[in-house]
């Protein structure tokens, strides 16, 4: 979810159908990064920024052509409100290397341990049910339960080290610029590319804004559990102005990463209900029977690529391969499954809507000047 386009930064062609992956530059921009690689970078990129502005419009206009109606769509039905203020190349003036920045942070964190990647793709998710960044605040005394210390974020989200590194990368280079919501977007997005490799590929516009107030309660409130039926999810979807489509196209993130025993441990008993029996019994041999907060195993999502994100979690919900109740609930009813087949059958096409829906997603509740800023550092108001 990608990329600041300069000539010798893009991976990909935004917009383009036909994607052509230059992976001798995904292994380049994937490479460790450390402090001294951010400064290296910093460097290289204010030398370069007048040269990389003109370049890096160039690539900003074909995204936008091929990525209007999507967007569009999303100010269509949401708030008019809501998409105030997002604009492609939003840092294209500001900060012109801001995407690159990110993107090199996140491919960096991914080479290392894919499962950032997995994390950052869920943090996109769990902070766009409003994307203002709320969901990075630490506790303090004035607010001791924020929205990381929810049940559905603690202790299981992961990347926030990776949100951290891309703030300071970024304020080397550009104090004060690029929101921490926005850098939260830009890394699912980019987690998305590399998990992919390359075939999830998209423009994404910025303007987000960080909030100022984060609470436990509103985790409980708006993101929908794993334990959810069909109804439920449709209707958590609607509420923040998504799909029944868009809703089954974004459980597609569950072919990548890890889940703890607790959020579906009702599922394996004997006998199992609707999950496959020899992967019911692998799981209760790896998970106890009453799991706790101190003894929790984690398992892949997708165990026949659980390091790609692809639309091999179709074929597993076909399959009854799926872990949660929120997954196997997609073929309850004719028009979900129908979805289910299609997004199985058709590889490639799926990537296209997983894209269309995340940019749908990430303008969701945008906050305003009034109500929102641009945080020094990522956990705490300014």
């Amino acid at each position: 979810m990608l990329e600041t386009r300069s000539s010798r930064q893009t991976l990909i062609s935004p917009g383009r159908e036909n994607m052509i992956v230059d992976h001798q530059q995904l292994k380049e921009l994937a490479r460790p990064l450390t402090l001294v690689g951010i400064n290296r970078a910093a460097a290289e990129t204010k030398a370069t920024i007048n040269n990389s502005v003109s370049a890096n419009n160039e690539h900003l206009k074909q995204a936008e052509m091929a990525h209007r109606v999507a967007i569009w769509l999303s100010c269509v039905l949401l708030l008019a409100a809501t998409c105030q203020g997002l604009k492609y190349g939003y840092y294209s003036r500001s900060c012109p290397p801001a995407e690159y920045i990110v993107r090199t942070v996140v491919g960096s964190a991914v080479r290392q341990n894919p499962g950032i990647g997995a994390g950052l793709i869920r943090m996109a998710f769990h902070d766009c049910f409003g994307c203002d960044g709320s969901v990075l605040l630490d506790p303090t005394p004035a607010n001791p339960r924020p929205e990381k210390l929810g049940p559905p974020n603690f202790p299981s989200l992961r990347g926030f080290e990776v949100i951290d590194m891309a703030k300071t990368a970024v304020e080397k280079v550009c104090p004060g610029k690029v929101s921490c919501a926005d850098i939260v977007q830009y890394a699912g997005r980019d987690a998305s590319f590399f998990l992919s490799r390359g075939r999830v590929s998209y423009a994404l516009p910025g303007g987000r804004l960080d909030g100022r107030v984060s609470l436990e309660n509103e985790t409980l409130a708006f993101l929908p559990p794993p334990s959810f039926n069909l109804t439920q999810l449709i209707g958590s979807f609607r509420a923040k102005g998504l799909s029944a489509d868009d809703m089954v196209v974004l459980s597609g993130s569950h072919s990548v990463g890890r889940s703890h025993c607790s959020s579906f441990s009702d599922r394996i008993g004997t006998p199992p209900s609707n999950m496959d029996p020899r992967l019911a019994a692998a799981l209760r041999r790896r998970c106890p029977a009453n799991p706790t907060f101190s003894n929790d195993p984690t398992v892949v999502q997708d165990a026949a690529s659980p390091n790609v994100l692809d639309n091999q979690y179709y074929r597993n919900v076909l399959g009854r391969r799926v872990l949660f109740t929120s997954d196997a609930a997609l073929m309850t009813s004719r028009r979900t499954a129908a979805m289910v087949r299609d997004n199985a059958r058709r590889s490639g096409r799926w990537e296209k809507k997983f894209a269309r829906a995340m940019v749908k997603m990430a303008a969701i509740e945008i906050k305003n000047r009034a109500n929102g800023e641009v945080r020094r550092n990522c956990r705490v108001v300014n």
